[in-house]
């Protein structure tokens, strides 16, 4: 199974990356965590980008707040699908970090989620690898009906409960 490479910004990022990891622990899918800054290690950034692929990787996830340069910086290094988190700061509360992130230039596209969207964003990185892995398939479909599942139990007790 390909891994999925999460990149954030600065580890004040970890609370918001933990989502996108629980999930991806949830379906056993390999990943690696790192700190990568566009602005202050771009070396570091463009050389995990480039690599990327041929260490076994499948999706990146990028996640930063404020100028939010990563996830760009990131796709500008790989053809490997790019999923952008914008994260929420107290400047703009993310709105900055969201507009950065979604505005790229024609050729150079990272999927972006919505602010703090860790969780999508991981479900995103694990749709992409099922593509070619059947049982990882298998898993988000049963996982996609437990969550409908779970809203009509709701509808349910709340019908009980008004009649």
């Amino acid at each position: 199974m390909k891994k999925v490479g999460i990149i954030m910004g600065s580890d004040s990022d970890m609370p918001i990356v933990q989502k996108a990891v629980d999930m991806l622990n949830s379906f056993d899918i390999p990943y690696e965590v790192h700190i990568y800054s566009a602005h202050r290690t771009p070396d570091e950034a463009r050389d995990f980008s480039r690599n990327a692929r041929k260490n076994g990787f499948g999706a990146i996830i990028a996640a930063a707040g404020m100028a939010a340069h990563l996830a760009g910086a990131i796709a500008a290094n790989t053809t490997l699908p790019v999923i952008g988190i914008p994260c929420k700061s107290s400047n703009l509360e993310g709105l900055d970090a969201l507009l950065s992130t979604v505005q790229m230039p024609t050729g150079i596209p990272v999927a972006t989620v919505a602010i703090n969207g860790a969780a999508n964003a991981a479900l995103i990185a694990a749709q992409i690898i099922a593509v070619e892995d059947a049982s990882l398939a298998e898993n988000l479909d049963a996982k996609r009906k437990a969550d409908a599942d779970a809203v009509l139990a709701k509808d349910a007790a709340l019908t009980e409960k008004l009649s």
